[in-house]
């Protein structure tokens, strides 16, 4: 039986739609997906701001609000929790240029509108966990912004929300690129500076995602041994990704197994979720992917999590120490593919 707790977004089970072609499934009402999470094993939801409030921008601060205790109530009914929320900042044309580092101060104005309301959201929801992906902040033209400048308005962003409320923790989900050309905040060692440069770096902490640590060319396990060791690892999506192309979102450990089990192996070693942190999933069907089985890509992730945890909690230390002495790294290697293919 895992020892982890584990989340999962509502924009994971999706129609199947992509800028490529339509949808291939029905879309599923968000009810009926919490309630099959919670019977999948999940135990909270990660939200983007509109996934509680579709029509945010159309109501004001108390409406906002009552719709958030609205998406509360189906929560405690199925007895789950909220892990986060992020405020969905690439998709409205306030957000074409970035958020935070637009170079519109109207559209900076609108980001921080949506952050303040995303913090609100979080409140009603029982959470204190703000989650950016920075999907928009950087660049599509090199010369468009100075990324000193980006770097400083993103810093400036990050301490007004830290200002409104006072208990928040802000968590920066780094990605190298896409849909941008050049991020400002690519590797959790970016975000470590970030958060040191804020007013409260007690408060600013990191979201590693398989995927995204793979595009920036780096070991995903290694980024979040990183942050571990900074005591700023507060959550995980768990991916996977065939390369450096796309953002892929694909099952958990499907391309890169022994990647996939160093990174369940290091959060087992370092007690990850001691601190209440959840193993997040951020992983997406396949189009060809059937109605009936528009879950099976988060049973098939847990399913993998859990087998690779199982092995990483018998793995061989004393051996693994021997082969250290001994530089012996081949054994090593073999002794941990021997364990994943079963043969030990």
């Amino acid at each position: 039986m895992s020892k982890f707790r584990f989340s999962v977004g509502p924009w994971n089970v999706h129609s199947g739609a992509d800028q490529y072609g339509p949808a291939t499934r029905a879309e599923i009402p968000f009810e009926e997906k919490v309630r099959r999470f919670k019977e999948l094993g999940f135990d909270a939801v990660q939200f983007h701001d509109d996934d509680v409030v579709p029509n945010i921008n159309e109501l004001s601060e108390a409406e906002i609000k009552a719709e958030a205790r609205k998406v509360k109530a189906i929560l405690d009914k199925y007895g789950m929790a909220a892990e986060f929320v992020a405020p969905r900042l690439w998709m409205d044309p306030h957000t074409a240029d970035g958020g935070y580092t637009s170079t519109s101060a109207e559209d900076r104005e609108y980001a921080m509108w949506r952050s303040y309301r995303s913090i609100d959201i979080a409140r009603e929801l029982g959470t204190d966990m703000i989650v950016l992906w920075l999907a928009r902040e950087g660049t599509l033209c090199a010369e468009s912004k100075s990324p000193v400048w980006a770097t400083q308005k993103l810093i400036e962003a990050i301490n007004k929300m830290l200002e409104y409320d006072k208990s928040i923790r802000i968590v920066i989900e780094p990605k190298p690129n896409e849909p941008i050309d050049r991020s400002i905040c690519g590797t959790i060692g970016h975000v470590m500076a970030v958060s040191a440069a804020t007013i409260d770096p007690s408060r600013v902490g990191g979201n590693v995602e398989s995927a995204h640590a793979i595009l920036a060319g780096l070991d995903p396990a290694c980024e979040m041994g990183f942050a571990l060791a900074m005591g700023k690892l507060w959550t995980v999506h768990l991916n996977d990704q065939n390369g450096i192309k796309y953002d892929q979102d694909k099952t958990f450990g499907v391309e890169n197994l022994r990647g996939a089990f160093n990174q369940v192996k290091v959060l087992v070693e370092n007690n990850y979720g001691a601190n209440g942190e959840y193993v997040g999933l951020d992983v997406k069907a396949m189009r060809t992917t059937k109605d009936e089985d528009s879950y099976k890509h988060l049973q098939n992730s847990l399913e993998i999590f859990k087998a690779l945890e199982e092995k990483a909690r018998r793995f061989d230390y004393d051996f693994q120490k021997k082969c250290i002495e001994n530089r012996d790294y081949e054994a090593l290697e073999m002794y941990t593919v021997k364990l994943l293919m079963g043969l030990i």
